[in-house]
């Protein structure tokens, strides 16, 4: 990158004028060296500089996620908060009671309570405005378990590249790569949730709707009235107790061998404002399929009709519009899946993410070491032989997450001025009295 150059000294300091012409090598040898200062600025405008970092999501709902699996402990700091939302740790905890191990035998082993503990950001119960930091401690550590997988490349991990890009890495348990660090993102997405819940009514819910060769037909789950209570009916968290017994069994199956398997999670989001989302690079689409496939294990993303649309002619593909009963305009059917233009139309927005097996697994594999030589390993340690239904938060989190950016991108871009009654509709206010309802 091009950078220009000034040097200045303490004499010049005192005059108005800063001299920024090419000094020879005589003038460069009257200066004391500690009288030296030399500054770098870059000819890149602000904007276009890239922070390479990694850890952080969102440019108005700000989370930026930390820690790593067998260190001290995980979290999250949330940054552009509105103030006076009602706020503790309990809106937190649900969501991460619903993302943490051993919660059930298809799950990990490991035993963590994962408490958060909010340690700023909140006063009397109400945010702020200022930075939330939210800590969960690691408390079921076993580092000893990697003490082969320090050496050895564990086949389709994060170790390998890990090596590649930083040189050095966390071997206890995935540092950064595991499904840990999504603790910080179903905590701040739970805070995301609770105002689009107060705000606009909106809704967000996610299921498992396949593992493995397990898939639930389209149609069997009725978006307009899923519920959480439908979700959560069973340890695999699909809405149909009939397909929930055979994805179970599908993870039992592999289970017992050492084995993983994968899967997909459907999302839906009900009653989602209209209008987030921008034009060409920053479509609500294209933010949501980044959100999502920084997931750990993330494989593909779809929305609306996906890769099933192709299939289709345009005039079976088009939703056509109509005026319902409220004078409001709607599609009669919802095949762009709630987004159209990158822009949400109102509709129920639905997307599906596919996740990968589960890399680590209890069976012999070929792979190398860090020097170079060829073996063979068994991978120790605990984790999901499928992933999916701990997933399941995490997927309404990331979600989250982007709906509340866009909402208040939304909102400082096109209702800082009245509205166009005509074409616009507002966007929602939160009554007193809900501001005070759990959500």
């Amino acid at each position: 990158m091009a950078s220009s150059s000034t040097l200045t000294s303490k004499s010049f300091l005192d005059s108005s004028r800063i001299d920024t012409a090419p000094l020879s090598s005589a003038h460069l040898r009257k200066l004391s060296i500690s009288s030296v200062q030399i500054s770098f600025r870059s000819r890149l405008p602000k904007k276009l500089q890239i922070n390479a970092a990694g850890s952080t999501f969102g440019n108005n709902f700000r989370v930026t996620t930390f820690g790593e699996s067998h260190g001290g402990g995980v979290g999250c700091i949330i940054d552009g908060c509105p103030p006076r939302i009602p706020l503790s740790e309990s809106d937190m905890q649900f969501d991460l009671d619903r993302r943490r191990p051993g919660q059930s035998r298809i799950t990990t082993p490991r035993k963590e309570t994962d408490t958060c503990k909010i340690s700023s950001g909140v006063s009397e119960g109400q945010t702020t405005g200022t930075p939330i930091h939210v800590f969960v401690p690691n408390t079921d550590q076993r580092g000893f378990d990697y003490n082969e997988m320090s050496v050895a490349y564990r086949p389709s991990h994060a170790d390998a590249t890990y090596d590649m890009k930083y040189g050095v890495r966390s071997v206890q348990g995935g540092g950064r790569s595991s499904a840990r660090e999504t603790i910080g993102r179903v905590a701040a997405g739970a805070v995301a949730k609770k105002i689009l819940k107060l705000y606009a009514g909106t809704e967000i819910l996610a299921y498992v709707s396949q593992v493995h060769k397990v898939v639930l037909p389209e149609g069997v789950v009725n978006h307009d009235s899923l519920s959480l209570d439908q979700i959560e009916s069973n340890i695999v968290r699909c809405p149909d107790p009939e397909y929930a017994e055979k994805m179970i069994a599908a993870i039992d199956a592999v289970r017992v061998k050492g084995d993983s398997v994968g899967g997909v999670v459907t999302c839906i989001v009900r009653n989602a404002p209209r209008g987030l989302g921008s034009p060409v690079f920053d479509k609500l689409e294209a933010e949501l399929a980044k959100a999502a496939m920084s997931l750990p294990a993330t494989k593909g993303f779809e929305f609306g009709s996906g890769f099933a649309g192709t299939f289709l002619s345009g005039s079976e593909h088009n939703d056509e519009f109509y005026t319902d009963e409220h004078g409001r305009i709607r599609t009669r059917t919802n095949r762009s899946g709630g987004i159209q233009g990158g822009i949400s139309n109102g509709e129920i927005i639905n997307l599906r993410i596919a996740f990968k097996p589960t890399s680590t697994i209890g069976r012999k594999q070929h792979t190398v070491t860090r020097d170079k030589k060829e073996i063979e390993l068994i991978a120790r340690g605990r984790h999901d032989p499928c992933v999916v239904p701990r997933a399941v938060p995490m997927v309404e989190a990331v979600v989250a997450l982007v709906l509340m950016d866009q909402l208040m991108a939304q909102y400082s871009q096109s209702y800082l001025f009245p509205i166009n009654p005509d074409l616009q509709e507002p966007l929602t206010m939160p009554r007193p009295e809900a501001a005070n309802a759990s959500v």
